[in-house]
C-alpha cells in the first residue's frame, strides 16, 4: 500500500508555489531572504524554518551552504519531480519530466459566482460566470468560490462594490464572522450576531439597518464564511 504524502500547511503550500513560480520565471530558486521579503517575515530564519519543514516532508532538498541551495522533489500531491529513471531512453525521461512539470505548474482555479437566481444553490452552474486563476489555499480556511460584491452595505468593513470575496462554504458560523447568507430568495453579505433567540445580520454602513430573524426562521440560512477580499484595481 502506497502511503500518502505528508500534508502541507497553508503557508508551506504558498512557499512551495512561490518557489515554483521563481523557477519558472528565472530558472533558479529564490533565496531565503527573497522568501522572507515576499511573505513579510521579520527574519530570514522564519523562511528557513518553513523550508526545513518542506524538506522534512520531502517536498524539497536543501543545501545550507548555498544561498539558492534548494531543489524541488515533489509536487503538491506528493508526486516525484525527479527525472531519473534508469533504463529508460533519454527522450522518454524528458517527456515524463515535462508532463510532471506541466501538471505541477497548472494554475488552480476558483469559480466566480455572479448574480444568484432565486431558489438555486450558490454553486449552480448557471451562477458561475468564469473560473479565476487563484490558489484556494491562499485563504484560511480554504475558499470554495469567489462572490462578486453588489452594493455598499459593508463599505466600512473594507468590502466595496465590485470586490471579489473568497468564501468558505459552510452552513454554520460564529458571532462576529462576516457571512454570506440567504434570506428567502436573496443573498447578502453581513456580519453575523447571535443571541439565544435571534440571528442578526449587521451592515457596516450607517445607511442600512440590521436584518433580524428568529433562530427558527426557515427563510434564513448561512451559505458560507467570508475568508478574504480581492479588489480589482481600475486601470
Amino acid at each position: 500500500m502506497v502511503s500518502k504524502p505528508p500534508l502541507l500547511t497553508a503557508r508551506q503550500a504558498q512557499i512551495l508555489v512561490f518557489i515554483t513560480d521563481q523557477l519558472q520565471q528565472s530558472g533558479r530558486p529564490p533565496t531565503r531572504a527573497e522568501i522572507a521579503t515576499h511573505f513579510g517575515f521579520r527574519a530570514v530564519a522564519s523562511a528557513q524554518e518553513h523550508l526545513q519543514a518542506l524538506a522534512k516532508k520531502r517536498y524539497i532538498a536543501l543545501d545550507v551552504g548555498l544561498s539558492r541551495g534548494l531543489k524541488l522533489l515533489k509536487d503538491s500531491h506528493g508526486n516525484s519531480l525527479e527525472a531519473r529513471a534508469p533504463g529508460l531512453p533519454r527522450r522518454r525521461v524528458a517527456a515524463q519530466a515535462e508532463a510532471l512539470a506541466e501538471g505541477f505548474f497548472a494554475v488552480p482555479k476558483l469559480p466566480l459566482i455572479g448574480e444568484v437566481r432565486a431558489g438555486q444553490p450558490m454553486l449552480a452552474a448557471a451562477h458561475v460566470e468564469q473560473d479565476i486563476a487563484l490558489q484556494a489555499s491562499l485563504f484560511s480556511p480554504r475558499a470554495d468560490f469567489l462572490l462578486r460584491v453588489r452594493g455598499d452595505s459593508m463599505c466600512n468593513a473594507g468590502i466595496l462594490e465590485g470586490d471579489y470575496l473568497g468564501v468558505h462554504k459552510s452552513d454554520t458560523a460564529r458571532t462576529g464572522q462576516i457571512v454570506v447568507a440567504r434570506i428567502g430568495d436573496e443573498v447578502t453579505v453581513k456580519t453575523l450576531r447571535m443571541t439565544p433567540t435571534q440571528v442578526m445580520l449587521m451592515p457596516a454602513n450607517p445607511n442600512y439597518q440590521p436584518l433580524v430573524f428568529a433562530l427558527s426562521d426557515p427563510s434564513f440560512a448561512i451559505e458560507g464564511i467570508v475568508v478574504g477580499v480581492i479588489r480589482r484595481l481600475k486601470s
